[in-house]
């Protein structure tokens, strides 16, 4: 999608489809209150082509509603499309967010390839700006890859309309915001691809194109390097399967960056899982092709990083194989020597991410990170306790936390903190190993998965993400498509860019 920032007036703009936003100013709550819709723009050009339609009442800006206006009279484009945000006093940049989506949902399904938005400027305008930008690039994504009869509906072009004095800030939220969600459309792309075309050889291809392509630095190592590293707990996942494991590292270190922090980005890259020996049920398990989604995010923000260029050095390791239950796949009961030189005891070999991720975070650390956060498909029990709102976060260093938490607000990401206090490691002691990889109970599940990774950071700062509740959208929303979302891509670039301020 090719975009621009304009700052015609919104009367003598020629589009196929202009977008101008609308709040509910109503302050009632009552459920059968009359709204009062009034459009943010700058001028009351809009306002004007839309005032008898909006005097019916049959629009009343609800979140995402929309109403489309042909041959708006007084305006030089051919549509008119009215995108609710909600109530006045809740309209942000999440709403603008979801709205710019929805507006380009709208327009692929009527065959529209190019459209205008106009900027409302009684909010932050570089904010706004940024979250127009990801909304609509991310609403431009479908997951229909390999469908034969599929048509290609993708918008063409994306004008956003801004007032000269405003101009500045305009641009720079709009650069900032298409590239953030063009790098997690490239996450989304990688999930989506089905386990047969994106083995774990192929998503380290794919990794080195993306670091050539921005400027970063990559190397792919396999199963000579990881024996080496004597990564055994990585290994023993891999071993089941026919395709080689690959061990991806890239690094950003840009010109004037301090030697401290390092940032240390982990993702888990499970590119099929079946579970292995301790086998998944048949029902979903066509969806494990996205048990790689904590390791296309890393991928995703390390491509907004190379690209907005924030002064700090950023390592991401991700670990990438297959779980098959092969005659050589290890079995519930083996011992598996980690690369820190803990034993753990496999209770369940479908608790194989926190053993790849385990090395993971461990090389990070020799590679010379001082902070880390990691991002899985962890746990379903995340679902469990949080639904399918919330992501969870846990964390071992406060400020740490504090950090990424105050970048949610930009992000417009949903995580809530989950506890990881040392007095839950003994639902994860062994009897005959250090640790087991999964807990003495059924109890707190998600929790015993965070215990378990908070083994191999010691006292480096951590944020462990369990994303296996929002990686995948079963449905489709006014804003978005179903299927891949590139959760967790946003907030991961925010925790990044608060270490370089």
């Amino acid at each position: 999608m090719k975009t621009e920032l304009l700052t015609s007036p919104i009367d003598s703009l020629q589009s196929e489809l202009l977008v101008v936003f609308a709040v509910n100013k109503s302050e009632n709550t009552e459920k059968d209150a009359k709204a009062e819709p009034a459009l943010l723009a700058s001028d009351g050009a809009a306002a004007k082509a839309a005032a008898d339609v909006l005097t019916l009442g049959d629009f009343k800006a609800e979140a995402n509603e929309t109403l489309l206006l042909h041959a708006p009279a007084g305006l030089a484009a051919k549509r008119l499309l009215l995108v609710g945000l909600g109530k006045e006093k809740k309209a942000g940049a999440n709403e603008l967010r979801k709205a710019a989506g929805t507006a380009v949902r709208f327009a692929k399904a009527k065959g529209i390839r190019s459209l205008a938005i106009a900027l409302p400027e009684n909010l932050d305008i570089a904010s706004s700006a940024r979250a127009i930008a990801e909304g609509a690039v991310l609403g431009d994504y479908d997951s229909d890859t390999y469908r034969s009869d599929r048509k290609d509906r993708s918008i063409d072009s994306l004008s956003l309309i801004a007032s000269a004095a405003n101009k500045d800030a305009a641009a720079a939220g709009l650069n900032e915001g298409t590239i953030i969600a063009e790098s997690q459309n490239f996450a989304r792309f990688l999930i989506n691809e089905p386990g047969n075309y994106l083995t774990p050889t192929i998503l380290g291809e794919r990794a080195k194109k993306m670091a050539s392509e921005n400027g970063l630095k990559c190397e792919v190592y396999s199963t000579e390097k990881m024996q080496e590293l004597k990564m055994g707990a990585f290994l023993s996942v891999a071993q089941g399967s026919a395709e080689p494991p690959a061990l991806i590292v890239l690094t950003y270190e840009p010109e004037g960056a301090p030697a401290e922090p390092v940032m240390g980005l982990v993702g888990k890259g499970v590119t099929f899982d079946t579970g292995g020996i301790s086998l998944k049920p048949a029902d979903n398990m066509e969806k494990m092709k996205y048990d790689m989604a904590g390791g296309a995010a890393m991928l995703g923000a390390m491509q907004a990083i190379a690209q907005l260029k924030p002064k700090v050095k950023v390592i991401c390791v991700v670990c990438a194989t297959e779980n098959m239950p092969d005659g050589k796949a290890q079995k519930p009961g083996d011992v598996q020597i980690a690369m820190s030189g803990k034993s753990i005891e496999v209770i369940n070999t479908d608790a194989e991410g926190r053993l790849v991720l385990a090395d993971g975070l461990h090389y990070a650390k020799t590679l010379g990170a001082t902070r880390l956060i990691n991002a899985a498909t962890l746990t379903g029990a995340v679902a469990i306790a949080l639904g399918q709102i919330s992501a969870g976060a846990f964390s071992n260093d406060d400020e740490a936390y504090e950090k990424f938490a105050s970048g949610l607000a930009a992000s417009g990401e949903r995580f809530w903190r989950l506890p990881c206090d040392d007095e839950y490691r003994d639902q994860i002691k062994s009897s005959i190993a250090d640790i087991q990889n999964t807990g003495l109970t059924r109890y707190g599940g998600a929790i015993n998965g965070a215990m378990f990774l908070k083994e191999f950071v010691g006292d480096t700062p951590w944020i462990h993400l369990d994303i296996a509740a929002l990686a995948w959208l079963d449905s489709e929303k006014p804003w978005t498509a179903k299927g891949p979302t590139g959760v967790a891509v946003r907030s991961i670039f925010e925790w990044v860019r608060s270490y370089a301020e």
